[in-house]
């Protein structure tokens, strides 16, 4: 049987503003942010969803209850959903990441099959724990749909993995809007991508 899946980040928070990495650590969601998951819960209300699965943090879990509103319907949070730990680099600016580790900076966004942390994951890691978090939704839920909010890289290194991509690829477009939408079918035969990073319903999209 076919399982759809729903899968979207998080609204925009003041870090992202910030340009500051997130990973574990979180920061609210802006008024934007808030906005922008109660556009999705809008575009979302005909979709008659089994269940919501959101990571652990807080930016994903206010984002889940926005769009789902007053609709009855459950979430349950799951930490393997939750964003690439990033280590010493969590809370601090792009710029001073660049500054105080430009090699691995590099291979973080120019070629991240090389980002290897001392501390930290590996973008490898995420997919993997991400994917097996996703396999176990599709088994809980055969023939139905389901929304999962998460993370950019975990929302990158998912799409790749449905895609047979290679992680050298990894952000390659579209970009992870934060609230767009990315539409999955699953079955016996595995994952197909069906819609990739929409944020149509989003004001204001620019990159954070």
């Amino acid at each position: 049987m076919r399982t759809t899946l729903y899968l979207t980040r998080h609204g925009e928070t003041k870090w992202n503003v910030e340009k500051r990495m997130q990973g574990r650590q979180d920061s609210p969601l802006t008024e934007k942010g808030r906005q922008d998951a109660m556009r999705l819960g809008k575009r979302l209300e005909a979709v008659e969803l089994a269940a919501i699965y959101t990571s652990t943090s807080g930016r994903a879990l206010e984002t889940a209850e926005l769009v789902r509103g007053a609709r009855l319907i459950p979430i349950d949070q799951d930490e393997q959903l939750c964003e690439i730990h990033l280590g010493d680099w969590e809370g601090k600016t792009h710029d001073e990441i660049q500054q105080m580790d430009p090699v691995a900076f590099d291979r973080f966004w120019n070629a991240p099959h090389l980002y290897a942390p001392q501390r930290g994951e590996r973008f490898f890691d995420v997919q993997q724990r991400a994917l097996e978090a996703v396999r176990r939704i599709v088994g809980r839920h055969e023939g139905e749909t389901v929304l999962i909010v998460t993370h950019g890289v975990v929302l990158k290194t998912l799409i790749a993995a449905f895609k047979g991509a290679p992680l050298d690829q990894l952000w390659a477009p579209p970009y992870m809007y934060g609230t767009s939408v990315t539409i999955v079918e699953a079955d016996e035969d595995g994952f197909r991508v069906i819609v990739e990073g929409d944020a149509s319903h989003v004001e204001n999209v620019k990159e954070v």
